[in-house]
């Protein structure tokens, strides 16, 4: 890293200046630094991202296929077979077949895995609070909306 004479770091100047032209880039950028902390987060927590995601959505609608999983959730499919293989082996999820379709299988949370999921949703607030502490409320507000705006949420 670039110093000056005296050995204090040069303030980084340019990454600013690239993130205000493109918002794509910074997006990119505040994602990843995002994820690394979920993901620790998750880690000390003992249970993925992925795997707290769908114990979170099997939670709250009910058995659903890998598939439809995989499509709400934006995990891509071959990730996740792998996470719910960890939650059946650990107890938290079981496959079933679908009694609508024979032919598939339908991935249903166990009372572990509801016990589990209450568990680790104790513990966001406060690591939301601590990721996002540079922004106001209002602020989190704004970015909430916006990010579903280009998620696409309710279209």
């Amino acid at each position: 890293m670039p110093t000056t004479t005296d050995r204090r770091p040069i303030r980084p100047t340019y990454f600013p200046q690239l993130a205000a032209e493109r918002l794509d880039i910074a997006l990119c950028r505040a994602s990843a630094s995002v994820a690394r902390a979920a993901d620790a987060h998750a880690g000390a927590q003992g249970l993925g991202v992925g795997q707290h995601l769908v114990l979170k959505m099997l939670a709250a609608v009910g058995p659903c296929s890998q598939q439809t999983l995989s499509e709400e959730l934006r995990i891509d499919r071959s990730v996740m077979v792998s996470v719910c293989d960890d939650l059946e082996r650990a107890g938290l999820a079981r496959r079933e077949r679908n009694p609508r379709d024979r032919r598939s299988y339908a991935v249903t949370i166990t009372d572990s895995g509801r016990q589990r999921l209450a568990e680790a949703e104790e513990s966001i607030p406060a690591f939301l609070d601590d990721t996002f502490q540079s922004l106001s409320l209002q602020e989190r507000d704004q970015l909430t909306a916006l990010l579903g705006k280009l998620l696409g949420a309710g279209t």
